[in-house]
């Protein structure tokens, strides 16, 4: 297990930057209609680990479904670096986009299935 520490991220042209805290050795992957299109590798974290550092009306949002996660995209290249919610306790959650993170190397991740076809 990694210890938990501050990670830079953006979207592919930098219109989007962000910093988030956590530990990202493992990764949900899952075989929803949305997140296998886009090639996810989802980390969830408190929203007040998530910090954006660049001008955060850059950012569009697009739902499906049941609305329940706002996902941030970049209007100029169309990378979705993260997507904002709230956890099944009620507490305000992003989801990293973890191939959006410096500096992770992808292969040494513990990747989840998550079956998200059947929710």
């Amino acid at each position: 297990m990694t210890q938990e520490t501050t990670h830079k991220g953006s979207c592919h042209c930098g219109k989007i930057a962000f910093e988030v805290d956590g530990n990202f050795d493992s990764v949900m992957e899952c075989n929803c209609s949305h997140c296998s299109r886009k090639g996810y590798l989802l980390s969830f974290v408190p929203r007040t680990a998530l910090r954006i550092t660049t001008d955060e009306t850059a950012i569009s949002t697009y739902t499906f479904n049941r609305h329940a996660i706002r996902h941030q995209f970049c209007p100029q290249c169309g990378c979705a670096p993260f997507g904002l919610g709230t956890g099944r306790d009620g507490v305000a959650t992003a989801a990293i986009n973890v191939r959006c993170l410096e500096g992770v190397e992808l292969t040494t991740l513990e990747r989840k299935f998550v079956d998200g076809r059947s929710f």
